[in-house]
C-alpha cells in the first residue's frame, strides 16, 4: 500500500528511556541506575491521571471568567473587573496592547490549553489524521506556553503590593485569582501527566489509515 512508513520506535528495540534524566536501558531495567527512577516504558495510568487534573481545571476556569478578578477601591467609588472586562476597560482608556496581553494569555492560551491536551488524549485511543510528529510537537508546545497563563495573576499580585494607599485606594485580588491560579496548575499538572511516548504507539494504524484514504481519493 503506498504511503506506509514504519518507523523503529526504543519500544520496538528493547529499550525504556528514564522520564527523569533520559538514560536509555534495556527494556527489563526497573530501576534508572543514574538517578533511581522507576523505569516504565508506558505509563498504563497516563490518561486517567490527565482527564482527572483536566476536569479539574475546567471547573475552576469557569468561575475565574465568571467573578471578579481585581477590586479596586478609591474614596469616590469601588470597581470589581473580570478577566475580559478589565480588558474591555483598558481598550476604553487606550491601553489596546496591555489588553491584547491579557485577553491571549488568560483566555485564548488557556481554552487552546485544554483544547489541545483534550485532542491528545483522544488521538491516543481513538487515532487521527494528524501525525505522530506534529502532535508531538503540539504537545512540546503545550508544556512551553503553559506556565503565561499565569500573567494574570502576576500582574494582580504586583498590583496588590504596590497599589495600598490606606483610606485614598487600594488593589485587592477577586475572588477570580484564586480559581484562575488553581485552574492553570491543573492544566500544567494535566499536561505533565500525558505520556507523550503513547503518541507513537498508534503511529502504524494511523499511517495505514491516512494511506487508504489518499488511495481513496486517488482512485476517485
Amino acid at each position: 500500500m503506498a504511503g506506509v512508513v514504519h518507523m523503529t520506535t526504543a519500544r520496538d528495540m528493547g529499550l525504556v528511556a528514564c522520564t527523569t534524566c533520559t538514560k536509555v536501558w534495556p527494556i527489563a531495567t526497573e530501576r534508572c541506575e543514574r538517578c533511581g527512577a522507576t523505569l516504565q516504558s508506558r505509563d498504563t495510568q497516563s490518561l486517567s491521571r490527565v482527564w482527572a487534573w483536566w476536569v479539574a481545571g475546567v471547573m475552576f476556569y469557569i468561575p475565574a471568567n465568571m467573578y471578579p478578578m481585581l477590586s479596586t477601591r478609591t474614596l469616590l467609588s469601588t470597581s470589581e473587573d473580570t478577566i475580559v472586562g478589565g480588558a474591555v476597560e483598558l481598550i476604553k482608556y487606550g491601553s489596546v496592547g496591555i489588553a491584547i496581553i491579557i485577553l491571549v494569555a488568560s483566555v485564548l492560551i488557556p481554552i487552546a490549553k485544554f483544547l489541545c491536551i483534550a485532542y491528545l488524549a483522544l488521538s491516543v485511543r481513538r487515532g487521527t489524521e494528524l501525525s505522530a510528529g506534529a502532535r508531538f510537537i503540539m504537545y512540546e508546545l503545550v508544556e512551553y506556553i503553559g506556565r503565561w497563563s499565569m500573567i494574570d495573576v502576576f500582574v494582580v499580585a504586583i498590583l496588590s503590593s504596590l497599589v495600598q494607599l490606606n483610606v485614598a485606594a487600594s488593589i485587592n485580588p477577586g475572588i477570580a485569582s484564586l480559581s484562575f491560579a488553581l485552574s492553570v496548575i491543573f492544566t500544567m499538572l494535566s499536561a505533565q501527566a500525558f505520556d507523550s511516548r503513547l503518541i507513537w504507539d498508534r503511529l502504524d494504524e494511523d499511517d495505514v489509515a491516512r494511506a487508504k484514504h489518499s488511495d481513496l481519493e486517488g482512485a476517485r
